[in-house]
């Protein structure tokens, strides 16, 4: 079988959940794209399945897009349509994870967040100061005490507990 999302020929397919949407919505997905921690460039074939007739799909192919941080899929996401059905699903990350901030506000992709203490980022060499923004986060799909954002050009985690949503 073919993989919806990548266009990977030949492998196995796995029925993903799409949530925020119908119950019953699901994706039958290949490992790698599941996984979601894979190299960008395997989810270039997304210039063609994010046009699919099938809802969830789109849904996926939409969130996938917001999270990967390049700048081919800002553009693949700006070209997106969706009908607004569609897109409020998609836009419905925060009922799909169980990122809080400090102050409980649920966390989505592409938030923008406030340090709300100096954090010193291990490996290079500097410390966050309290009140930087960090724009267009992305969140950490396995651990829900994780965001991902960039802070003086380098891309960092930064455990939720640490921001509070703008």
């Amino acid at each position: 079988m073919t993989c919806p999302l990548c266009t990977t020929l030949d492998a196995p397919l796995i029925s993903t959940p799409v949530p925020g949407g119908p119950a019953d919505a699901a994706v039958n997905i290949c490992a790698t794209c599941a996984d979601q921690a894979t190299a960008p460039d395997h989810f270039r074939a997304l210039a063609s399945t994010m046009w699919s007739e099938d809802p969830a799909l789109q849904v996926l192919a939409a969130r996938t897009l917001a999270r990967l941080d390049t700048d081919w899929a800002r553009d693949l996401a700006e070209q997106l349509y969706l009908d607004d059905e569609t897109r409020a699903w998609a836009d419905n990350v925060a009922a799909a994870t169980h990122h809080r901030d400090a102050n409980g506000q649920p966390l989505a992709h592409g938030d923008t967040v406030v340090l709300i203490k100096d954090l010193n980022v291990k490996g290079a060499g500097f410390t966050a100061k309290r009140g930087t923004a960090v724009h267009r986060i992305s969140l950490v799909e396995d651990n829900d005490a994780h965001i991902e954002g960039r802070v003086e050009g380098q891309r960092i985690v930064i455990l939720t507990e640490f921001v509070r949503k703008r």
